[in-house]
C-alpha cells in the first residue's frame, strides 16, 4: 500500500478516532499512527499479517477498541496493559501462548475475544478484570480451568471447542457468570462440578459434543434448579 493512502487513512482518523485499514496485507503496525495518540478511539487492524505489536501501543491513552484479528501475533507487548481506557479488545486468529503478566491492570475491558489462539490455560490475569463482560477463548488448547477461575467477573464465558477434561469446582462461584460454553471438549460427566447445577448463576450451559450424552445431565443432582433458573432467563429475553 502506497503512502498515498496510508496518510489519507490517518487525515480521516484524525477527524473521526477511527483508523481502520483491514485485509491490506500489513505486516507491521503502522509507525505513523503515533502521530495520533491522542486523537485514536478505535483501531482496526484485522486480516493482515502482522507480527508484533510496537510498545508505541501503549501510548494510544484514550483507546477504546483495538482489533488486530487474524494477524501473526505470537506475544503481546507489555506496554498494551497501559491503556486504561480499553473496553473492547479483539485477538481471535493469532499465535497467542500467553498474555502479559500486567494483563489485570486494562481496568475497562469489557469484551475480549482470544478465540483461535494457542493458550493452554484459562489466564489467570482475567480475575483482575472487574468489567469483563465477555470473554471468548474457544478453538484454543485450553486442558483445565483453574481454581483462580472463580473470580472472575465476566457474564459470558466461551470455552468451545478446547480440550477441557478438568475444570475447578470454583466455577460455580463466579459472582456474574450467566452463560458458561463447554461444547466440544474432553469432558467426562463425572469431570462437570454439580455445583455449576446446583449452585451457581449459570442460566446457560452449553455442554454438546462432550464425552457424554447429554440426557445424562439431566439425571445430576441440582438439574432441577439449573433448569429453573435457565427458564427464568429465557422468559426475560422473551
Amino acid at each position: 500500500m502506497g503512502n498515498s493512502a496510508l496518510k489519507a487513512h490517518l487525515e480521516t482518523a484524525q477527524k473521526t478516532g477511527v483508523f481502520q485499514l483491514t485485509g491490506k496485507g500489513l505486516t507491521e503496525f503502522p509507525e505513523d499512527l503515533q502521530k495520533l495518540t491522542s486523537n485514536l478511539r478505535t483501531i482496526d487492524l484485522s486480516n493482515n499479517k502482522i507480527e508484533f505489536l510496537p510498545p508505541l501501543i501503549g501510548k494510544f491513552s484514550f483507546l477504546k477498541s483495538l482489533a488486530l484479528n487474524n494477524n501473526k501475533l505470537t506475544a503481546l507487548p507489555e506496554e498494551l496493559c497501559k491503556l486504561k481506557k480499553l473496553e473492547t479488545l479483539h485477538l481471535n486468529g493469532n499465535h497467542l501462548r500467553q498474555l502479559p503478566a500486567a494483563f489485570g491492570q486494562l481496568s475497562a475491558l469489557k469484551t475480549l475475544s482470544l478465540s483461535g489462539n494457542q493458550l493452554r490455560t484459562v489466564p489467570t490475569q482475567l480475575s483482575g478484570l472487574r468489567h469483563l463482560d465477555v470473554v471468548d477463548l474457544s478453538k484454543n488448547q485450553i486442558q483445565n480451568v483453574p481454581d483462580t477461575v472463580g473470580e472472575l467477573q465476566a457474564i459470558e464465558l466461551n470455552l468451545n471447542q478446547n480440550q477441557i477434561s478438568q475444570i475447578s469446582v470454583q466455577i460455580s462461584h463466579c459472582p456474574r457468570l450467566k452463560v458458561l460454553r463447554l461444547e466440544e471438549n474432553c469432558l467426562e460427566l463425572s469431570m462437570l462440578p454439580q455445583s455449576i447445577l446446583s449452585d451457581s448463576q449459570i442460566s446457560l450451559l452449553a455442554v454438546e459434543g462432550n464425552l457424554f450424552e447429554i440426557k445424562k445431565l439431566r439425571e445430576l443432582e441440582g438439574y432441577d434448579k439449573y433448569m429453573e433458573r435457565f427458564t427464568a432467563t429465557k422468559k426475560k429475553f422473551a
